[in-house]
């Protein structure tokens, strides 16, 4: 009977311990349960933040090249206006021509259409006529002139157009592969006025081919380093543009002036946004901070070598697929 009874209690203890068991469990799993839709709302917490940043990048970019077309614009405006009018001027031109030709061809339709006794009259007034329009002049400046100003308006339709492809926003932007030589020659006139009265410019380009990259970001890299440099040159100096290789996988691009240089103080500085030597008014402190976070977005690195009193020399290094510099957890970074 005793032992009926132990039996019995027993089997009500590991009952009961099975029970608590069971409660602990639920308590866990319901504990589970809530940490894992906590961590669910945070991580769509995080990626709305991370959406909201992303779009706040973009602003900003789409900002500073606005502000960057904006202090431009004058420059451009005045390369528009020099080969628009030189091309208003020939049309005019052109007008006198014109008139000149069509009295040309009323005496040489007269020398067709006069009678036999009267054809002498009629050629002698053909030869007044040539003469008068310049005949050989002008059958020699007129084609001329056509070519001058077909070319003329083939440089607008360039500037326009490389001011629209540096404009454009980059939310609508794509990848691709795009030869960065030739993007930063392009971007070059974007700001050439703002540097040929000042700037001799040196090429050293190494052909380094083609790189995927996002090309209106790049551009706008570009656009900062030379407009820097611009400013570093004062009244005259020179800005060299480079390019070279890294290895089979990278390449590299490099601005550089002859400018008054950084002081070792800011040079840790540079990339922080806001942060500008240049008067109030004249910059907004925030191209050098995007141009590290565009090319930071391109897995590359920017650097910058300034030793005392020698200039500024910018250095971009990038790879040329970024698939693979991802595959190989390569960090971007700066000097």
């Amino acid at each position: 009977m005793d032992e009926i009874t132990a039996l019995q209690r027993r089997l009500a203890r590991e009952r009961a311990a099975r029970q608590e068991a069971e409660r602990l469990l639920e308590e866990k799993s319901l504990q589970l349960y809530e940490s894992h839709q906590a961590l669910l709302r945070r991580n769509a917490e995080l990626q709305n933040a991370n959406a909201q940043l992303e779009a706040t990048h973009l602003q900003l970019l789409q900002s500073e090249k606005l502000a960057s077309v904006g202090q431009l614009a004058a420059g451009v405006a005045h390369e528009i206006n020099n080969p628009v009018g030189f091309v208003l001027s020939n049309l005019n031109t052109l007008k006198r021509y014109l008139e000149d030709m069509l009295q040309v061809i009323q005496a040489y339709q007269g020398v067709v259409e006069a009678p036999d006794p009267q054809r002498a009259t009629a050629i002698r007034q053909l030869d007044q006529a040539k003469q008068a329009a310049d005949w050989e002049f002008l059958c020699e400046d007129l084609p001329a002139m056509l070519v001058e100003s077909s070319d003329g308006l083939e440089r607008v339709r360039v500037i326009v157009q490389d001011l629209k492809d540096f404009s454009r926003a980059g939310t609508h932007a794509t990848w691709l592969e795009a030869d960065l030589e030739h993007e930063l020659e392009r971007t070059l006139k974007v700001c050439w006025n703002a540097l040929k009265y000042k700037a001799t410019i040196v090429r050293e380009y190494g052909q380094i081919g083609l790189v995927e990259c996002i090309p209106s970001q790049i551009n706008q890299v570009f656009l900062n380093l030379l407009t820097n440099a611009g400013h570093a040159l004062g009244d005259a100096g020179t800005i060299w543009l480079r390019s070279g290789t890294e290895g089979p996988d990278a390449l590299w691009l490099e601005v550089e002036d002859s400018g008054c240089g950084i002081p070792p103080e800011n040079l840790g500085k540079i990339f922080d946004p806001f942060f500008t030597t240049k008067p109030v008014g004249t910059g907004t402190g925030l191209g050098l901070s995007l141009s590290y976070g565009i090319i930071a977005t391109h897995l590359g690195r920017i650097e910058v070598f300034s030793p005392p009193g020698q200039g500024a020399r910018f250095r971009i290094t990038l790879p040329r697929h970024r698939a693979a510099e991802a595959a190989s957890g390569s960090a971007p970074g700066n000097t």
